[in-house]
């Protein structure tokens, strides 16, 4: 079955600017967390995606660990976007991070250069997209210098990876939840 998205999607939703610059974000995103990875069915993911999009939800929120398994949302996603949404990949923003453990040894987790340049990588491989609107680091590395973390989102802004690069959960004082 083909998709046609709704002529009315932009009808209601209310859009506006992230932070200073030029984007426009929808009021409501949809984040892919926790329902939308292997260990759900891929139909009413894709169902819950379609219907967001006909309703003018046009952000759409990754991480690499996203799942479960970790990086299953993303490789679903991007089954989403080249079965339905290639024709309307311009209309819609796609968000992805990473920080949190992903892979085994010393560069699998955190907020450093080699981490987050091949996270991203990883996660466009994932989604078959040549590059995110939106590329965080998840959260703040008290090992790592903020100048190397903020010269990988420079270099994968840079290099045409990603379209903005943001922060998530940075503050040096932050702690998870007890």
């Amino acid at each position: 079955m083909t998709y046609i998205a709704s002529e009315a999607r932009y009808a209601t939703m209310k859009y506006r600017h992230s932070g200073c610059s030029g984007l426009q974000l929808p009021e409501i995103s949809l984040g892919l967390w926790q329902n939308f990875g292997d260990a759900d069915p891929y139909e009413r993911g894709e169902a819950i995606v379609l219907r967001a999009f006909d309703r003018g939800v046009t952000c759409f929120d990754l991480a690499n660990n996203y799942g479960p398994a970790p990086g299953s949302a993303e490789s679903n996603f991007g089954r989403i976007v080249r079965d339905n949404l290639r024709p309307h990949r311009d209309e819609i923003v796609v968000a992805t991070k990473a920080g949190h453990p992903m892979w085994e040894g010393p560069y699998g987790d955190w907020a450093s250069r080699k981490h987050l340049i091949a996270s991203c990588d990883q996660s466009l491989r994932r989604m078959g997209l040549d590059h995110v609107d939106v590329f965080y680091s998840h959260r703040y590395d008290p090992s790592t210098p903020l100048e190397e973390t903020m010269g990988a989102l420079d270099y994968i802004v840079r290099s045409g990876r990603a379209t903005y690069a943001a922060l998530w959960r940075y503050c040096a004082r932050w702690e998870p939840p007890a």
